[in-house]
């Protein structure tokens, strides 16, 4: 979960010169908010970590949590 997503995708939203698609955003996403990604990619790792054998939950990686929001989000505007 990303703290803040709706001014966050905003401000990439009108930083990108060329037309805003998912790719684009993705790309400048990782570029501005580096901590964020970080954060977000050690956040599925001790998930992983902490799964008891034989009892999945099912969270997607964080490359897919990532696009999918910004998916929605585009949706919206």
């Amino acid at each position: 979960m990303i703290i803040d997503q709706e001014e966050k995708f905003k401000l990439i939203f009108d930083k990108i010169q060329e037309k805003q698609t998912e790719q684009n955003m993705f790309n400048t996403f990782l570029e501005v908010y580096p901590a964020e990604w970080k954060q977000l990619k050690i956040t599925f790792s001790k998930f992983n970590r902490s799964k008891q054998f034989g009892k999945s939950i099912p969270l997607p990686k964080p490359e897919v949590s990532l696009r999918k929001e910004i998916r929605v989000w585009l949706k919206k505007q």
